[in-house]
Parts: structure tokens; sequence; C-alpha cells
């Protein structure tokens, strides 16, 4: 038990019970517990196995190589179709915890032999993103643009790909993209 984390249990209100389950799990697998985004991260020799966070409908267990596992209860979830390796187990109770106890300690397990292992999940390259017409026809007409986005790292691109293909209308990725522009010249993130 790390006291630097307490105060993640210590405080949650909506989740109490529900993370106080999970950590007494996570705990009983001797993964060193850590604090990581703000949320209890349980690492294995240093690597990242799993964290604990909860949202406003669910908490949940995020396994970082969840794509990865086996999943024999069918209980793995991909937050959205842009997450690779994540996958969440989400929870709405306690009960649901402490009735599938013993499955979440094995696929704990199995998430730190996927990590002994050195398997990785093999991550879209950034060309294999959506890429927004709208985008694309503004690189087409300013090469200093163009080469300014292909400076950005892969992460960075792929960060803006994703934020100009998500609106839904012709203009809101329009104005997204004029707004991004002056970052992308200066070679700075859309979350820098």
């Amino acid at each position: 038990m790390n006291p630097k984390v307490n105060f993640f249990f210590d405080e949650s209100q909506q989740w109490h019970k529900e993370f106080e389950k999970l950590r007494t799990i996570a705990l009983s697998t001797e993964l060193v517990e850590d604090l990581k985004w703000g949320c209890p991260c349980y690492t294995y020799e240093g690597k990242n196995i799993f964290l604990i966070h909860g949202f406003k409908e669910y908490c949940a267990l995020l396994f970082f190589k969840g794509a990865l596992m086996k999943d024999p209860d069918q209980i793995l979830i991909q937050q959205s179709k842009n997450v690779q390796a994540a996958r969440q187990i989400r929870f709405t109770d306690a009960d649901q915890i402490n009735d599938l106890e013993d499955v979440l300690r094995n696929y704990m397990f199995e998430a730190v032999e996927i990590e002994e292992s050195g398997a990785k999940v093999e991550m879209k390259k950034t060309k294999e993103f959506e890429m927004a017409e709208e985008f694309q026809n503004k690189l087409d007409q300013d090469p200093a643009l163009q080469e300014a986005f292909k400076a950005l790292t892969p992460g960075r691109q792929r960060a803006y790909l994703l934020h100009f293909s998500s609106a839904k209308q012709s203009k809101t990725r329009e104005a997204r993209i004029e707004k991004c522009i002056p970052q992308i010249m200066d070679g700075i993130g859309l979350n820098d």
C-alpha cells in the first residue's frame, strides 16, 4: 500500500466502496502501487500493468495492454474506436466486483504475464488514421503547413487527426483546423 495513493481512496465519494474493493484485490497480487495520472496505478518491475479510475457512469480497471489479453469472460471493453492497446473492465456497483473477484485477479496475473513476455500491441501507423478532407485540402494548398505537420511527432500528428476528424460537421472541422494551424506551425502538439 502506497501512502501517496491514499488520497484517491479517501476523497472518492461516488465509487468509494468499489475503489476500496478493487484496491484490495490489486494489492493481493503483490504488484507495486503507485500514483500516475492522478489514479492508482499498479506496476510490475516498473512497467504499468493496470490502473483504477472512475467516471460519472462507472468505475473501471484499465489494463494497458488489454488488447493482448485472452478475455475468456468477455468483460474487457475498448473505450472508443481510437483506443488501440488499453481495455477496461467496468463496474457500477461493489457486488459486481465481489462476484468477479477471482476472475479479476486472474486477469491481473495474465496482464503481468503479457508484460513479462515482452509482447507489444501493434499500433496503427499515423498514415492509417482518418484524415479530414478539410485538413488534407489545407495541407495541399500550403506547403509550409504540410512541412510543419510532417515535422510533428507521430503522436502529435495523431492527436490533431483525431481532433479534426471527430467533428461531425465540416464547418466545425474547418474551425478546429484554423484554430490549430498556428500551433502546428510552431511545432506544438494539440495538448501541449
